[in-house]
């Protein structure tokens, strides 16, 4: 095969983004809830987002600097959010949520959603989705040029809120679920093609 080959200080403009989101696929979408010192809910789609630990579990997401904010301030702020799992039943709606709005805006509200409450933290949870996560601030690290870089949340999980249906104990049946994950520019995936292959001794 030939491959081209890119330098990463010789790109320019968004073909590093492009690159690394191209390859990197599908990724989770983290659907975060957050609340400002105001009380004001702010709900906000990233795909830079996973789950890195499972004892005790943590998850990071990973909001730009230089453009959309309110999320990053109010985690800052407040310390808070919650992970909402966008699946096939939210997903028209998550995209919603995608649009830009003035900080004094509910985006619960704008996109029709119920912001259920929490039990442990304050910013609210998506009512639609079958399942929820209440996290809790533990680290924010800022990466990348100071301007348009990203910023790392890194946070603990303190509450599940899962649909009944989905689960086996503490198994969740990943067919039922119907998670999606992200591509590139308006590309998205279901996660219900699945295979098994057996570990090795």
């Amino acid at each position: 095969m030939e491959k081209s080959r890119f330098t990463v200080a010789d790109l320019t403009g968004a073909d590093p983004y492009k690159l690394a989101t191209g390859l990197v696929v599908p990724r989770p979408i983290g659907w975060i809830g957050s609340i400002s010192a105001d009380g004001v809910p702010n709900l906000a789609p990233y795909s830079f987002f996973n789950c890195v630990s499972g004892m005790p579990p943590t998850f990071v997401f990973s909001p730009g600097r230089g453009g959309r904010k309110d999320t990053l301030a109010n985690v800052r702020e407040v310390g808070e959010f919650t992970i909402n799992i966008v699946t096939t039943e939210v997903v028209e709606a998550m995209n919603a949520t995608a649009a830009s709005h003035a900080a004094d805006v509910d985006e619960f509200a704008e996109a029709g959603l119920t912001a259920a409450p929490s039990v442990s933290i304050r910013p609210p949870m998506v009512g639609e989705c079958r399942a929820n996560i209440e996290c809790v601030v533990t680290q924010i690290i800022d990466i990348g040029h100071p301007d348009h870089g990203s910023s790392l949340v890194i946070g603990e999980a303190v509450e599940f809120h899962i649909d009944a249906e989905l689960l086996d104990g503490t198994r969740i049946n990943q067919l039922d679920l119907k998670a999606i994950g992200r591509h590139v520019g308006n590309a998205y995936s279901n996660s219900t093609d699945l295979f098994e292959i057996a570990r090795p001794d």
